[in-house]
């Protein structure tokens, strides 16, 4: 017999919301693991405690933005439509079948004044990570480090060229204070001439025409590559192998070298984690940061960075002998390159040596020694030679592949999992406060994720042991009533002969 319903759904229940979420829905799973409510006393300060409207509980502002992130909405407005339609988010959000989303302009208005420049998104990113850590899932045994390209909300037509006075970073002032030491050493011993040492900050500004959008000026420029052109963010992100659990993010504008703000992070990291090993790409691979991580006893894994020899002469360095007593090279045809001083770059500081042109002029194998348009050898010798060497030694060897490996499959894989499901294709909205809050919102998505998937390994393992012990307990049983029974029948029989 067919049943052909009404269409008309007008009967009154009495029913509550919680039972409407199954038990193992994703978001119960999260709200066991976090309390959100320690929120309440990160913006105490904000609201006054006495007087005014009642306001929209920040709890649930901050549970709006992260909907939209674990579940991939891009659009603030589909959040608040996805919030009155799904019960989960309700029951998530701790509304009521009757109650309405909080409007999304709200929510959007709020970010903007109240909590803009409060960091309350990367309060939130720690205060899970820290929860990461205490349940073991985080050790710092290897950290992995990568960046990705994240578009920003700028168009092309916005991008103009303006003259600005070049940036100095705190990467470079640690090449400053390497090379003031080194210069001084060099003039101690006397193996160079004295030279007044002037702080980059007392330098003259260079003026750099650089491009900008008119739109997000706080955005760069990218141009790497086998990279999309045009105005972006980096979001440079650092995972412990273990679970692959976010462990850091940092955002700065897309025309910054990824090892620029690396150093900086790993000092971050070294306050809360105890790290062993750090595996990195190619992009890494700079001499000050082999230097510094070798000061923290931390062990690199990168591959060595190719770099591409624009010299015509057929001698190259390995042709020169080098004479640690006096500190000179030697040229094949016997002439000797001395110290001349120091050369810096943006990510290096090197010891040049130089023949005489008076040695070069007369040389029989000037041809395979110098281009044409020089008029002596030169060699460059990395301040730090000698520890980046050391620290690819270990290159290709079974740790190092494991390291790289996991680099590959966590780094890559997650930068992957968040452009494809957390909203992290293209920032929606504009500053570099507005692009770290989006990037961390994405990390949280991930954290948590991983997070249940290890609650739930941990939750079946422990099923496991519990099975395995109550078999072996009813093995017990069983041999034990198998042995009453054997002893009950042979005094049975022996009865039955008596």
């Amino acid at each position: 017999m067919m049943t052909q319903s009404a269409g008309f759904q007008g009967r009154m229940d009495f029913i509550c919301i919680e039972d409407l979420v199954p038990q193992d829905h994703f978001l119960r799973k999260v709200e066991g693991l976090i309390d959100f409510s320690f929120i309440y006393d990160e913006v105490r300060d904000l609201y006054c405690q006495n007087n005014g409207r009642p306001s929209t509980d920040p709890v649930v502002v901050a549970k709006y933005s992260l909907l939209g992130y674990l579940y991939g909405i891009e659009s603030e407005r589909q959040t608040e439509r996805d919030i009155n339609d799904r019960i989960a988010f309700r029951w998530f959000l701790g509304l009521n079948l009757s109650d309405k989303a909080p409007d999304h302009s709200t929510i959007s208005q709020l970010r903007k004044r109240k909590f803009n420049g409060t960091d309350l998104f990367h309060k939130i990113f720690e205060h899970i990570l820290a929860a990461c850590i205490e349940n073991g899932l985080v050790d710092g045994k290897l950290i992995l480090s990568d960046s990705t390209h994240v578009k920003a909300n700028a168009s092309k037509k916005s991008e103009i060229k303006i003259d600005v006075e070049k940036e100095t970073v705190a990467y470079w002032e640690r090449l400053d204070k390497y090379e003031q030491i080194e210069r001084e050493k060099l003039e101690a011993e006397g193996k160079i001439q004295p030279k007044k040492w002037r702080q980059s900050s007392e330098a003259k500004p260079k003026i750099i025409e650089k491009t900008v959008s008119a739109t997000d000026p706080e955005a760069g420029r990218l141009n790497r590559p086998g990279k999309p052109e045009g105005m972006h963010y980096l979001d440079h992100q650092s995972i412990d192998a273990k679970n692959g659990i976010i462990v850091d993010v940092a955002v700065t504008a897309g025309n910054v070298a990824d090892c620029v703000p690396y150093l900086e992070r790993i000092e971050h990291l070294e306050n809360i984690l105890d790290i062993k090993a750090v595996a990195v790409d190619s992009a890494y691979d700079t001499s000050l940061i082999h230097k510094e991580l070798e000061a923290y006893g931390i062990t690199i894994f990168t591959p060595e960075k190719k770099t591409s020899d624009t010299s015509k002469a057929e001698f190259g360095r390995e042709d020169f002998s080098y004479d640690e007593v006096e500190d000179k090279f030697t040229c094949p045809n016997g002439a000797k390159l001395k110290l001349q001083g120091l050369q810096r770059n943006e990510s290096t500081v090197s010891r040049l040596y130089k023949a005489s042109t008076t040695d070069c002029a007369d040389c029989p194998q000037r041809k395979k020694c110098l281009a044409p348009s020089q008029k002596c050898r030169r060699i460059q010798v990395n301040i730090f030679e000698e520890i980046v060497n050391r620290h690819h030694e270990n290159d290709g060897s079974p740790q190092y592949k494991a390291a790289l490996r996991a680099r590959q499959i966590w780094s890559e894989g997650t930068f992957a999992a968040q452009k494809e499901r957390h909203n992290l294709k293209r920032i929606f909205r504009r500053g570099i406060e507005a692009a770290e809050s989006h990037c961390l919102l994405s990390a949280i998505a991930v954290n948590l994720k991983r997070m249940v998937k290890c609650a739930a390994r941990v939750s079946n393992e422990a099923r496991v042991d519990i099975c395995v012990v109550c078999s072996v307990d009813l093995i017990k049983v069983f041999v034990f009533l198998r042995r009453i029974f054997v002893d009950l029948r042979y005094t049975l029989k022996n009865a039955c002969f008596a």
